[in-house]
């Protein structure tokens, strides 16, 4: 090596490629197919573009991912614009992706088929979630495009029919790059902007499957889920189906069909008028019928027909009442009198005096009653009580146990 010969550093080779690349390949074109799909918090995504012989690391960023129409995917064929970059820390090169479509209608129906799919399985189809539509609409809100076929379509059918409606647009793009994201915006706007809307129309005249793919996309499938106004889809002919049909509270084959589906004719009004108000005439006779068949039930009733039998049965119910406590006083009464009777010549029969009365006698030594003859003793002094009177007496000889001693 020769002495003037100074080698490179890394940093050095890898800044000189970054700017021969950046010069030489500012914008490019890539078609191929889509592998490794990641998406971070941040809103960039990180994805493998290859065909048959080789892959190159491609980058979404979270700005540009909000504009453009379709989200990569597994497996999706797609043309993407951009810039090739190399990265001086790591000596890779990636392509830094400015816009994507997909390749073909083939490949159209793949994404279609794949987002269906996905949200199918999240409910977002389930008719249980599905909104009904008033039966009286007042106020329409229209997410279209303000110079398209399907805006007059939709105004002259409201007007022919029923000129009552009032119509709020909310105009936005319905094909091309940033449509989805219109769309999905003017329907969460009209959802929180105080309007008193009663049924949103979203959708837009015929096409190709490419002009109306923006009704395909996940941005505008998610805006009419989220939406608390019913919303009714009308995209292209009756032949077309799009993700926003399936999602839709319900779907109208043409934007005319969904105009005649909100309103009716007048002759249509007079008679739900009419029907709604003989079912509350017959509601009414009904309540009627009732409450005179229990006026009737009442007016026939014996209380009705002879007050005074149910006052004499009452007074007769008070007067044998009183007479069932007189009744029971009295027996009560004179059973109590006859069980203090027993209860007195009880007591009688015992006192001191009845038993004097039967012969028995009340020995006292003095003034003590002698109940055993072992306390007196021969020439003892005794007073004797009789039933009648009471004598003294000296005692001559004590008798014990029926023997005198």
């Amino acid at each position: 090596m020769a002495p003037d010969d100074r080698a490179l550093t890394v940093s050095e080779l890898n800044g000189i490629l970054k700017q021969l690349v950046d010069e030489a390949f500012r914008q490019v074109t890539v078609a191929g197919e889509i592998s490794n799909v990641r998406t971070y918090t941040s809103g960039h995504t990180y994805f493998s573009l290859k065909d048959d012989r080789s892959v190159i690391g491609c980058v979404l960023f979270a700005d540009v991912s909000r504009r453009i129409d379709c989200a990569p995917a597994d497996g999706m064929h797609v043309i993407c614009r951009g810039r090739v970059d190399v990265y001086i820390p790591r000596g890779e090169y990636k392509l830094l992706v400015h816009a994507m479509e997909p390749l073909g209608t083939g490949t159209l129906r793949q994404a279609f088929d794949r987002l269906k799919r996905r949200l199918e399985q999240e409910g977002l189809f389930d008719p249980a979630r599905k909104k009904p539509i008033p039966q009286f609409v007042q106020r329409v809100g229209v997410v279209t495009s303000r110079d398209g076929a399907a805006l007059r379509d939709i105004l002259s059918v409201l007007s022919r029919r029923f000129s009552g409606v009032d119509v709020l647009l909310y105009p936005v793009r319905v094909q091309g790059d940033g449509a989805a994201a219109e769309i999905a915006d003017a329907i969460a706007y009209l959802n929180r902007c105080g309007e008193p809307l009663d049924v949103l129309l979203v959708g837009r005249g015929g096409g190709s499957v490419e002009d109306l793919w923006a009704f395909n996309e996940e941005p505008v499938a998610r805006a009419i889920a989220a939406s608390r106004i019913p919303v009714v889809s009308c995209v292209g002919h009756e032949i077309d189906y799009t993700i926003a049909d399936y999602v839709a509270d319900v779907r109208a084959p043409t934007p005319s069909a969904a105009a005649e589906m909100i309103v009716g004719t007048r002759g249509d009004l007079s008679e739900r008028l009419r029907a709604a108000l003989h079912r509350m005439e017959r509601g009414m006779r009904r309540t009627i019928d009732e409450a005179q068949r229990r006026l009737a039930s009442v007016r026939s009733s014996r209380v009705f027909r002879s007050p005074a039998v149910l006052f004499d049965e009452k007074l007769r119910h008070v007067a044998d009442l009183e007479r069932r406590c007189h009744v029971g006083f009295r027996q009560g009464f004179t059973a109590v009198r006859h069980r203090v009777g027993l209860a007195v010549q009880q007591l009688g029969a015992l006192s001191p005096e009845a038993v004097l009365s039967r012969g028995y006698a009340v020995v006292r030594s003095a003034g003590v009653i002698v109940r055993d003859a072992a306390l007196v003793h021969p020439g003892d002094r005794v007073d004797v009580r009789l039933s009648r009177g009471a004598f003294g007496a000296v005692v001559e000889k004590r008798m014990e146990d029926g023997h005198g001693h």
